[in-house]
């Protein structure tokens, strides 16, 4: 089976060299889309020889998609520059034989916080659709929080090995990010019609928070469980607040535009 890897990037540079360097081990054509990044991200992607585009962020969904169709091969491995395929993954991915278009190819990923691993709790059992072929299928476009559109005849399959996540830097960095998550999916919501209630602002923080921390065991993780837990509850509570103030402005827009309403009429006769 030919790959063909796609990247998505913006400041990358601290990650974007052993993302790359992993990719060029599975395929000669790695595409790395970039959204204005102002460090070293396309310079070291353009020494390892890959593909690099600078396009305008339309958000998460539409850019995969547009490297995609950039992509030589139609088997499609897609990645985020802080994503790095182990040994086993990457001689899985070489070893693949020519499959049905109707495959989709389920990865495990390994998440770290802080440089450490993240063994419990919602990230301690993540893993994701990665390798699909783009004849068959796409991502979904929202703002954020994409998905790989699943046909009901599409078959998933599980590789072997795994990705390596290095998401959180810091409680800082992480936090920063997840409220620019939260942002972008209160508009999401907005767009969709969705409203804030009581027991989305107050209760649906609390359960995300007790859901990875005590159910899914995020307490043995110790420090980073906590705080991954509780940037989860901050996230959510973040997103319902952004959401209720979008829909307080959009009503705000509407009752002002009201008073713009005139009638024209014809005095030509």
């Amino acid at each position: 089976m030919t790959v063909s890897v796609v990247i998505i990037t913006k400041n990358e540079a601290a990650t974007i060299g052993r993302c790359v360097a992993a990719a060029k081990r599975i395929t000669d054509d790695v595409i790395v889309m970039d959204n204005g990044s102002t460090d070293e991200t396309t310079d070291i992607a353009l020494n390892y020889g890959c593909r690099v585009y600078q396009e305008k962020w339309y958000g998460y969904g539409t850019n995969k998609n547009h490297g995609a169709a950039l992509a030589r091969h139609n088997w499609i491995l897609s990645l985020d520059a802080d994503e790095i395929p182990d040994d086993e993954l990457i001689t899985a991915i070489q070893n693949l034989q020519p499959e049905a278009d109707n495959i989709i190819y389920d990865i495990r990923f390994r998440a770290y916080f802080g440089g450490k691993r993240v063994r419990f709790g919602t990230w301690g059992r993540d893993h994701r659709i990665r390798l699909f072929n783009r004849n068959y299928t796409s991502w979904s476009e929202p703002l954020v929080h994409e998905n790989l559109i699943k046909p009901g005849d599409a078959v998933i399959k599980k590789l072997s090995g795994l990705v390596h996540h290095y998401s959180g830097k810091n409680p800082e960095q992480y936090r920063a990010k997840a409220m620019h998550y939260a942002r972008l999916n209160a508009r999401n919501y907005s767009h969709e019609g969705k409203k804030t209630t009581a027991v989305k602002l107050y209760l649906a923080p609390l359960f995300h928070f007790l859901k990875d921390y005590i159910f899914l065991l995020g307490i043995l993780d110790g420090k980073r469980g906590w705080l991954i837990a509780n940037a989860m509850a901050q996230y959510t509570r973040a997103k319902y607040q952004y959401l209720k103030q979008e829909t307080e402005q959009k009503e705000k827009n509407y009752y002002a535009g009201e008073n713009l309403l005139v009638e024209y009429q014809n005095h030509s006769h």
